[in-house]
């Protein structure tokens, strides 16, 4: 027994001196030295490394990035909306945008070419879009309800109906005849384009609006939109357009009264006593123009404008159906208050003007911010097609009333066509850069006509058209 088990024991350790001799012939065959052996496995460890770190590490990395932009987005769009909430920042930001618009108007040949309200709503509505500010805010809900009606009685402080009247001689008779032909192009234009690419009822609407801006001018195109209530971005779409189209017009217009030039120049040289009391009129707006802003009357103007629109409004829940907007009302008792106390607003005419403007920048600024650019670039095409066909009949049945029935100068017409589409202070300038010293004065005063008739006259249009649709 104990042999056996000594054979056995033998039997295995023979076997296993076997094996070891077969792995270190092994081992010698592929591993000739240890320090061979040692290198080899060194580098076959680089070499895993070197594949390891090829094909983790980008994955490491572009996870840790992406990771930390995650982080960085997650901390900016919450530092985003909490400004889009505060109203001091939203404030600030249409501020700098109605500044950025006046201020390109006044110092850049673009900004001339595109009008203040058109550069500040078209900046608006690009940083809107991009998050900047947001599409909506209390903020713009406050300058709608409160700043716009603020600043419809300020610009229509030197409204004197009297002065209009006893004034503008034969450009009234044009300026009405101007009027009258807008609502025929309203008419006509609506007949053939219905805007029906405007959602509900905002075609009739808008239209009346645009019918408003070419009797009057922006004011009143604020005014009626106000009134009948036009979607913030369809008041974008309609502004954008028609100030491409009068843009056009205008330099129409100027193109085609070159000729008649040196003809009213002859004429006013033959007219010396006319022209002495002209420049007695021109003398009194001058010193007028030279007033200066001071604290004085930019309290008197907004304490001014604040009555008139108190007064305004009493008289609108009186007389008018709940839910009518004030501002016709606002109008028409600021007209009245102009025209009976004459000398009071002279004093602060210069003062609303110019307040009145900036209010109004903030107006085309929060529309431009509320508005989307997908929806104004789907609704713009008609409507520039509606305010092309708008301002051509409107200077069709112009020039053919004015010169075959009532036999008015061509000069008159344009004049009165410029103040019917751009409003006074673009007909002051024509007159004056054409050198019709004569109607400077009268082209202003019409002018601030159309603003003070516009409103109502648009609104009983879009009854009209309601009917028409």
């Amino acid at each position: 027994m104990a042999f056996s088990i000594s054979g056995q024991q033998n039997h295995v350790l023979k076997r296993k001196m076997r094996q070891t001799q077969t792995q270190i012939i092994v081992q010698n065959q592929h591993f000739p030295s240890k320090q061979k052996n040692t290198k080899i496995q060194d580098r076959n460890a680089a070499v895993l490394r070197t594949q390891h770190l090829n094909s983790i590490s980008p994955i490491a990395c572009t996870s840790g990035i992406s990771a930390g932009f995650r982080s960085l987005a997650s901390v900016t769009n919450s530092a985003r909306l909490s400004l889009h909430k505060d109203p001091i920042f939203v404030l600030s930001s249409i501020l700098l945008l109605s500044t950025f618009g006046l201020v390109l108007e006044r110092r850049t040949t673009i900004g001339k070419a595109l009008s203040a309200p058109l550069a500040t709503m078209a900046a608006a509505l690009i940083v809107a879009n991009l998050g900047l500010i947001p599409f909506s805010s209390q903020t713009y809900t406050f300058i709608n309800k409160f700043i716009v009606p603020l600043a419809v009685p300020l610009l229509l402080f030197d409204s004197d109906l009297k002065r209009v009247i006893n004034d503008t001689g034969s450009l009234l008779l044009a300026f009405l005849l101007g009027a009258i032909s807008t609502i025929i192009g309203t008419i006509v234009a609506y007949s053939i384009i219905p805007l029906k690419t405007l959602a509900g009822d905002n075609g009739r609407k808008v239209a009346s609006a645009l019918a408003a801006r070419h009797i009057g001018g922006a004011i009143n195109f604020v005014a009626v939109s106000d009134t009948l209530n036009v979607t913030p971005t369809y008041v974008s779409a309609a502004i954008a357009a028609d100030n491409l189209v009068t843009a056009l017009y205008f330099a129409f217009l100027f193109y085609i009264s070159k000729p008649e030039t040196s003809e009213r120049n002859k004429e006013d040289d033959n007219n010396n006593q006319t022209h002495s009391n002209d420049h007695a009129d021109e003398s009194d707006i001058s010193n007028q123009q030279d007033s200066k802003i001071t604290m004085t009357s930019i309290a008197f103007s907004l304490t001014a404008t604040s009555c008139l629109l108190s007064m305004g409004k009493v008289l609108t829940n009186i007389f008018l159906p709940p839910g009518t907007s004030a501002l016709p009302s606002v109008s028409l008792v600021t007209v009245a208050a102009a025209t009976l106390y004459p000398n009071f607003f002279s004093k602060i005419r210069l003062t609303g003007t110019s307040m009145g403007i900036l209010f109004m920048q903030m107006f085309f600024a929060a529309s431009g911010a509320a508005g989307s650019i997908q929806l104004v670039l789907k609704s713009a095409p008609s409507l520039f097609l509606f305010s092309c066909i708008q301002i051509c009949v409107h200077f069709i049945t112009l020039m053919t009333l004015g010169k075959l029935v009532f036999r008015l100068r061509e000069t008159e017409l344009y004049l009165a066509s410029n103040a019917n589409v751009g409003g006074p202070t673009t007909a002051a300038a024509m007159a004056q850069a054409k050198n019709w010293t004569k109607l400077v004065l009268p082209a202003l005063l019409v002018g601030i006509l159309g603003y003070a008739t516009a409103t109502p006259i648009a609104i009983g249009l879009g009854q009209l058209l309601s009917k028409i649709s």
